[in-house]
C-alpha cells in the first residue's frame, strides 16, 4: 500500500496522505513522496490544480518521531535528499508556493500539526472540515517552526497572532482558524470530501494561463527576499533549539507525558 495516493481528475491531481495507522505522521518516504509528486505535477501541463488531503481522521499530525521510520536508507531516498541539506520540511514552501505555479489547494480532513500543519499553511488555500484541529506542536518538543510555517502563518493571521498561537502552542478548531484567516472555507464533515472535491474543479473553470499567472503576480508581492536563506534559518534556529539541554528536556517529558523543568540552558 502506497503511503502516498496519487489520482487524476480531469485537470485535478490529488495527492492523498495515506498513513491511517500513524495518521499520516511524515516518514522521509511520504514527505520526499509529496515533494516528488508536487514538483512532477508541476511539470505536468494536463494538470492545472494540486489537491492535497489526508485519510482518516487526520490531515497529516506531523514529524513520525518512532526512530525506524526516519533516516531512510539510499535506496528508498530520491537523490535529491541526499544532495541537499536542507532537507523535506524546507523543500515544502519552497516547492508549493516558490516552485510550483499551480494552485495548490489543502483539504483539511482532521488534525494538522506541526510540519504537518507547515505543509498546510504552504498551500495556497485552504478547506477544513468541521471538527479540525489544527496544533502548532514545536513547543511541546523544545523546537521553534520550520517548514515554512513562520512565513506562511504569520502572512495568513499577522505578527501577534502568529506569535500567540506558536507560543502559546494552541489548538484552534475549524472556526477560529475561519476567523483567525488559517483557512478560508470551513464545511460539515459529512459533505468536506464532495466539497473539497468541487472546490478543486471549479478551478480548473479557469484557464490554466490566468491561474498560473495569478499565483506568480500575488506570490512576488508578498515573497521573501531570499525564500531559500529563509528556510534554512528556520532549520538552523529548530536545530540550535533542540541542541539545547531544554530542548532535551521538552522532548523527554512529551514522551513521558510530565510537565516539564526548564533550566534556560
Amino acid at each position: 500500500m502506497s503511503v502516498l495516493e496519487i489520482t487524476n481528475d480531469g485537470h485535478v491531481r490529488k495527492l492523498r496522505l495515506n498513513r491511517p495507522e500513524k495518521m499520516n505522521a511524515l516518514s522521509d518516504e511520504l514527505a520526499w513522496g509529496i515533494v516528488s509528486a508536487v514538483e512532477e505535477a508541476a511539470r505536468d501541463d494536463n494538470v492545472w490544480v494540486i489537491a492535497i488531503t489526508g485519510t482518516d481522521n487526520a490531515f497529516c499530525s506531523g514529524l513520525d518521531l518512532t526512530p525506524s521510520t526516519n533516516g531512510t536508507h539510499p535506496y528508498h531516498t530520491p537523490q535529491d535528499a541526499l544532495l541537499d541539506d536542507l532537507g523535506w520540511v524546507g523543500k515544502f514552501p519552497l516547492t508549493l508556493r516558490e516552485r510550483c505555479d499551480k494552485p495548490i489547494v489543502a483539504g483539511l480532513n482532521g488534525v494538522a500539526v506541526g510540519a504537518g500543519l507547515s505543509l498546510a499553511m504552504a498551500a495556497d488555500i485552504r478547506i477544513a472540515a468541521e471538527g479540525v484541529r489544527l496544533i502548532a506542536g514545536y513547543p511541546r518538543i523544545g523546537g521553534s517552526p520550520d517548514g515554512g510555517l513562520s512565513w506562511t502563518l504569520a502572512q495568513a493571521v499577522g505578527y501577534e497572532q502568529a506569535m500567540r498561537f506558536l507560543l502559546e502552542n494552541r489548538t484552534v478548531g475549524a472556526e477560529e482558524a475561519l476567523e483567525l484567516g488559517m483557512v478560508g472555507e470551513v464545511v460539515p464533515a459529512d459533505t468536506f470530501a464532495e466539497r473539497f472535491d468541487e472546490y478543486c474543479q471549479s478551478l480548473t473553470k479557469l484557464s490554466p494561463i490566468t491561474a498560473r499567472l495569478t499565483k506568480r503576480v500575488v506570490r512576488h508581492s508578498t515573497k521573501l527576499d531570499d525564500a531559500e536563506a529563509h528556510f534554512r534559518y528556520e532549520l538552523q534556529s529548530i536545530l540550535r533549539a533542540f541542541g539545547t539541554e531544554d530542548g532535551n528536556e521538552a522532548r523527554s517529558a512529551f514522551q513521558e507525558k510530565r510537565d516539564p523543568q526548564f533550566k534556560g540552558q
